[in-house]
């Protein structure tokens, strides 16, 4: 499958994306507001569009995230509601994606189809949804409706609603308008619903339909809906593995191999020489892995305050204060299994000598491309030829002018090397991707609708 999708694309994306935790200088800015400052997104998102990036993809928080029950201040946990934010910058840019990342869990399907169908039109088709799901109930405590929905029923939930919000933008008719628009009435598992559309469609039919599931049930979910996949796999076998596993899937989903663009989330860090770049990315790290956000990893696990951990010691001798991490406290990096993650970090501490803060480096995931400008192209060139990606979600190593040296010095390379645009080759977020019609308006749905 991924000769197949390597043959018949060859082409590299660039997404800009904007995450949570400090993977950037925060010590260049003096304001720590600036990371929610409308006028500097714009100019960082500006910058990714003077580079032809063909998205910006935020990823949402909908509950500031915590730390030991308080308020976690080594990472930007919250977020401008993301539909707000992309009409601002919608206006203040002219080619760019702008794709927002949208509860299932959550979001109401009809206000959802509403909001960012609106979006889709007033920025001529850039609009692109991230389809996200979850059970937590520390998250929906927030929406009054905290562990409503079991873990097993996460997906079958999230394909209802999709299915609905799908029915809802298919009511409009794709040229011309007829009135009164037919009701869409919907009587199914999770929703009851007789609503009829208000908005139009835009220049690219809809918005693309983006997700980032890693489980099986969440790769079928993607072979059945995607347009886009942000996935982890950045080492090159992991990738192909990844690529060609999925293309399976589409496959058997009655779809074409190629049919889905996948984005690994990395960082480019780039220098005159190999060496300056290495030195460079050592700094970086050595920025942002601060002592708090390295002691937090290693309390996150502990359960409990460690401000009296040396850093440049070993791990604590008492074992976790927890056997059993909770959902309930947002994100935790132990997989509610605290004591064998402890030992593990035990274990790998004797065998590689490692202090509390070499450990966490070496756990802590590092900047997937370090080198010149001409040597990272070299190896993005081998990605794409190979069919493992079809871009990158990168993140800017400092807010809000990051994504310079990437626009000035490594676009330039990658294209003498013929494997990234020169122009945006449309006005729409589907045109810029190479994508064919939506999926849902090729694809057969089992739906319970009627129209």
């Amino acid at each position: 499958m991924s000769g197949e999708r390597a043959q018949r694309r060859q082409r590299l994306h660039f997404n800009l994306f904007f995450p949570f935790a400090p993977d950037y200088v925060w010590s260049q800015q003096s304001r720590t507001d600036i990371y929610y400052d409308f006028d500097a997104l714009t100019r960082l998102v500006q910058s990714a569009e003077r580079g032809l990036f063909s998205g910006v993809f935020f990823g949402e928080s909908l509950r500031l995230r915590e730390h030991l029950g308080v308020l976690n201040t080594d990472a930007i946990t919250g977020r401008p509601d993301a539909l707000v934010l992309f009409a601002h910058l919608a206006a203040r840019t002219d080619h760019i994606g702008l794709i927002a990342t949208l509860n299932t869990t959550y979001f109401e399907p009809y206000d959802l189809a509403r909001r960012i169908g609106t979006l889709d039109v007033l920025s001529g088709g850039r609009a692109g949804w991230n389809i996200v799901t979850t059970d937590s109930a520390w998250t929906g405590a927030n929406f009054r409706r905290g562990g409503y929905l079991d873990h097993s029923d996460r997906y079958t939930h999230a394909r209802e609603h999709v299915d609905l919000v799908q029915a809802l933008w298919d009511a409009w008719p794709s040229t011309g308008t007829r009135s009164p628009l037919p009701a869409v009435e919907w009587f199914d598992t999770w929703y009851r619903v007789v609503a009829q559309p208000e908005w139009p469609r835009s220049p690219q039919g809809q918005p693309v339909f983006f997700q980032a599931g890693e489980s099986d049930e969440g790769r079928d979910f993607a072979a059945r809906y995607a347009e886009g996949i942000f996935s982890r796999y950045l080492d090159f076998d992991a990738a192909l593995d990844y690529a060609t596993d999925l293309g399976r899937r589409l496959v058997a989903a009655g779809r074409p191999a190629d049919d889905l663009r996948i984005f690994p989330a990395t960082s480019v860090v780039l220098g005159d020489t190999q060496a300056d770049a290495r030195d460079r990315h050592e700094w970086f790290r050595g920025q942002v892995w601060t002592d708090r956000r390295t002691r937090a990893v290693v309390e996150k696990v502990w359960g409990r305050d460690l401000s009296e951990l040396d850093l440049d010691g070993p791990l604590p001798d008492e074992p976790p204060a927890i056997v059993k991490q909770s959902r309930s406290h947002g994100v935790m990096n132990s997989r509610d299994r605290p004591h064998l993650i402890a030992q593990q970090w035990r274990d790998l501490s004797r065998e590689r000598g490692f202090t509390v803060r070499q450990l966490v480096r070496h756990l802590a995931p590092s900047a997937g491309f370090v080198g010149t400008p001409a040597s990272v192209a070299d190896r993005l060139a081998e990605y794409v030829h190979a069919g493992a990606i079809d871009g990158l979600n990168l993140t800017p190593t400092a807010f809000p002018d990051g994504l310079d040296e990437i626009v000035d010095r490594l676009v330039p390379e990658l294209q003498d090397r013929g494997i990234y645009p020169d122009r945006y080759p449309g006005t729409t977020l589907r045109e810029n991707l190479g994508l064919s019609p939506s999926v849902a308006r090729r694809a057969d749905r089992d739906r319970t609708v009627a129209v």
